[in-house]
């Protein structure tokens, strides 16, 4: 059962094997073949020195648990991060290596960095005016090249769900702190069009992502940890928003969020985790994605927009969590890295590493769990 010291041994645990990840072989990427890569073997997301998404939402985690602590007690870790990897020199500009900016501007304002504060507005003003678009306006998913942490990938018209979380609440945040309605309005549309196109009203659930090139939902696969970065970060927008957010799209993206988290209670396994496809029993269990699946949810119903029945469902997936934490802090059964797929078999063939998102949204789901 889950009890206030079982969870704080656990977040301890957690938390030091997050801050002691080292860094990744980046020339292993490069003599990696490219069926290798499709499983998630790509040396830069290991580890949590790298200046990329699984790193920034790890980074994400610490900055949750000190919210919760209400001190400052990883910022020295955060510069030491931040200031390490401006003089390594910064990957190139892209969807991705934007999920670290959601932690920085924290800091910054934390510690009155104008250095850092300028950087985020550089890369607020780069979202709205340099990153390419796909039709309608959305966020064109571009991430760094695979073996090149300078070059990109353009997956040109492709949107994917990941963007909610590694750039919007980014751009949401900063139009929030600044009092800037363009970034604020931008942040808003951009959820409204990932919902339009990557939401099926049949079910409840996400798509992993839409290209406007083929005018389709790739395989039409429900990947567990894609529907999590809606999860998650939904209630993490709408916290940021606050009062300011029309009536009507509050109404409207709490409803999509209430319409999900009923497909998502359906789709629980017995052992409060989630399969990586989510309507796919055969699929292995995934712990990052239950982790942020169980944080939403628990938030949501703190946050009013979940009854309190959703409680329940929230604390087995913790149970679930606690029983993936191993005794040196590794959360288990973590899937890598993962590309759009053609089908099912493509996420079941992910294999499974520590990774820092995967300590992050784990730590984030027993934080959350903490409150009252």
């Amino acid at each position: 059962m889950l009890n206030k010291e079982l969870l704080l041994e656990k977040i301890g645990l957690v938390v030091d094997k997050l801050m002691n990840l080292g860094g990744a072989d980046y020339d292993s990427d490069k003599n990696t073949s490219q069926e290798a890569h499709k499983t998630g073997l790509i040396a830069r997301d290991f580890g949590i020195e790298e200046f990329d998404w699984p790193q920034g939402v790890g980074l994400y985690g610490l900055e949750k648990l000190q919210t919760y602590y209400q001190d400052t007690r990883y910022d020295d870790f955060l510069t030491k991060w931040y200031r390490s990897n401006i003089d390594r020199g910064l990957p190139s500009k892209n969807i991705n290596t934007t999920a670290p900016y959601l932690t920085w501007i924290g800091l910054a304002k934390r510690t009155q960095n104008q250095e850092y504060e300028q950087m985020c507005l550089e890369r607020a003003k780069w979202l709205m005016e340099e990153l390419p678009k796909t039709k309608e306006g959305g966020f064109q998913h571009v991430t760094s090249a695979i073996g090149d942490r300078n070059g990109i990938a353009l997956n040109d018209s492709e949107m994917w769900i990941d963007t909610i979380f590694m750039a919007v609440l980014f751009l949401n945040r900063m139009g929030q702190s600044y009092q800037n309605q363009a970034w604020i309005s931008e942040a808003q549309k951009q959820i409204l069009i990932h919902i339009k196109y990557m939401y099926e009203k049949k079910n409840g659930l996400f798509y992993h992502g839409w290209s406007f090139q083929r005018n389709d939902n790739y395989g039409g696969i429900f990947w567990c940890r894609g529907n999590s970065w809606f999860t998650l970060g939904m209630v993490d927008f709408l916290e940021s928003c606050g009062e300011n957010i029309d009536r009507g799209i509050y109404e409207y993206l709490t409803d999509t969020y209430q319409a999900h988290a009923a497909a998502l209670k359906k789709l629980q396994a017995p052992s409060g985790l989630w399969h990586t496809v989510l309507d796919d029993k055969d699929s292995y269990e995934e712990v990052s994605g239950s982790s942020a699946m169980a944080a939403g949810i628990r938030k949501a119903v703190r946050l009013g927009i979940l009854r309190e029945e959703y409680l329940s469902v929230a604390e087995k997936a913790v149970e679930a969590i606690c029983a993936n934490i191993a005794s040196d802090g590794t959360v288990l059964n973590v899937s890598a890295g993962t590309g759009i797929g053609e089908d099912a078999e493509h996420y079941k063939k992910i294999m499974k590493a520590p990774m820092a998102y995967g300590q992050s949204l784990a730590l984030i789901a027993l934080c959350e769990a903490l409150f009252e």
